[in-house]
């Protein structure tokens, strides 16, 4: 079958869901996203002009992660200065909710890797920035025995930092891990000074993609939830050190403490580390998925991973 017999595929499958859930959908405004490693995804019209957001779930593994994302939706709408996707729909086989204002900052870029950006990434304003950070200190700010009262995942300190441990030994299992990269988890590993002595309500999967601006790169909404918990409180910084580095990672730092973020005085070093472990996250969601296409993926990650830059 070919890629465009898939999607005609997929549109009329997501298309008779919606209609029998409720959801009438102009066919002809469909618009399919393939980018998603967990879902499908359909950008539509329906009869009334309202815009939505249709998401498919692409393996059963990924039906436990978006019931974690509907309690959390629950519990941080309202709590941030930003919003955050109002399900409608939500069925082992459909996701829908109405399309939130604005845009992301960035899309996967589908000529390559990497994003292609709404904004030059070189022009990132003080209001994307101030926004972002207000964003993230006020979601780390959530109660965690409220969330968790909610139905939230919570982890304590030492229960996530002994889960990336075991996680990390899984991969040496099951991956060639380069021996200079190895050493440098078992260290971050073993600095207790390194860790944060408090966990926090996380986003969990925050990259481009997910993080909605206005025109001014204001920050006004977050999408994916699917990863969120309350957990370690460097994971929401993670693929922002990828993205802006030691200096801009340190000006967001500043700018999130500002804000009333809670931070410790490692806390740049631990990001920093946990970011030189990102290609074990990677490796495990492979071995979570099972599909040779992202246990590739991994296995480039590993072997070309830059632990002298990172």
């Amino acid at each position: 079958m070919t890629n465009s017999n898939e999607q005609v595929d997929f549109t009329q499958d997501i298309w008779l869901l919606a209609e029998q859930n409720g959801l009438q959908i102009r066919k002809e405004s469909m618009e399919i996203n393939e980018s998603g490693m967990d879902f499908r995804v359909a950008f539509a019209t329906d009869i009334s002009g309202q815009k939505w957001v249709l998401r498919q779930p692409r393996r059963k593994d990924v039906w436990g992660r978006a019931e974690n994302e509907r309690r959390v939706l629950d519990v941080v709408r309202g709590s941030v200065p930003a919003q955050v996707p109002d399900w409608r729909i939500c069925t082992p086989e459909l996701i829908a909710y109405p399309l939130l204002d604005g845009d992301p900052i960035a899309v996967v870029d589908p000529a390559g890797a990497g994003y292609a950006w709404r904004f030059p990434q070189e022009t990132l304003s003080d209001e994307f920035l101030d926004s972002l950070a207000a964003t993230l200190a006020a979601l780390h700010n959530i109660d965690p025995e409220e969330a968790a009262k909610g139905g939230v995942r919570i982890k304590t300190p030492m229960e996530a930092r002994k889960e990336f441990a075991a996680n990390i030994e899984e991969i040496k299992k099951n991956f060639t891990v380069p021996d200079q990269l190895a050493e440098r988890w078992t260290v971050w590993l073993s600095v207790g000074s390194y860790w944060p002595k408090h966990s926090t309500f996380n986003h969990g999967d925050l990259h481009p993609p997910h993080i909605i601006v206005d025109d001014t790169q204001r920050v006004t909404g977050l999408i994916d939830w699917t990863e969120a918990e309350i957990a370690d409180p460097g994971k929401d910084f993670v693929i922002l050190y990828g993205l802006f580095q030691d200096d801009g990672l340190r000006d967001l730092l500043k700018r999130y403490e500002k804000a009333g973020g809670r931070t410790w005085p490692q806390m740049f070093e631990h990001i920093r580390e946990q970011w030189a472990a990102y290609p074990a996250l990677v490796a495990k969601f492979a071995l979570t998925t099972g599909e040779e296409s992202t246990m590739e993926m991994a296995r480039g990650m590993l072997a070309n991973w830059d632990v002298r830059r990172d």
